[in-house]
């Protein structure tokens, strides 16, 4: 039973797993932000551990298929970088990064949010645009953030 499931831990199907499953926690940040299901998702270990997990098992298989050093041509420039995404396992653990992050900058968000009071429209235009753009919803809710705070600081 573990060898099939172990088999159907291709990357196509670690991508799709991981790409679906944050959709809905996303969409209960963007609903419910406020709900205790959603704070128990957001703020537990459980989502960052599955995408965490996923992670070390492509960087495992990285491993043995000895291409640990390929990950160092991200530093030659854009075309190493290139090069780099063009191996199915390099561009996939960099999109579970991606997730990661960007996951944790929306739970960041709805909390901050809550603390300063900033109105949901804000705090959705924010999320959906850290979902889509990573760093580009977080520079957005800063902004609006700022008149809201009534405080410019760096290290909130």
């Amino acid at each position: 039973m573990i060898n099939n499931l172990i088999a159907s831990l291709n990357y196509e199907n670690i991508y799709l797993i991981a790409n679906w499953g944050v959709i809905p926690i996303w969409i209960l940040l963007i609903i419910i932000p406020n709900h205790s299901i959603v704070n128990f998702l957001t703020q537990s270990i459980i989502i960052p551990l599955l995408l965490a997990s996923a992670y070390i098992f492509v960087g495992y298989n990285i491993f043995l298929e000895g291409n640990i050093l390929s990950s160092f041509e991200l530093y030659n420039g854009l075309n190493g970088l290139y090069s780099m995404f063009s191996n199915e396992a390099f561009l996939l653990i960099f999109w579970l990064h991606f997730l990661s992050i960007s996951l944790f900058i929306g739970s960041w968000i709805v909390r901050d949010a809550n603390k300063y009071m900033i109105p949901r429209i804000i705090v959705i235009l924010s999320l959906v645009s850290t979902y889509f753009s990573g760093p580009v919803g977080l520079l957005i809710y800063w902004f609006f953030r700022i008149f809201f705070a009534k405080k410019i600081s760096f290290n909130d």
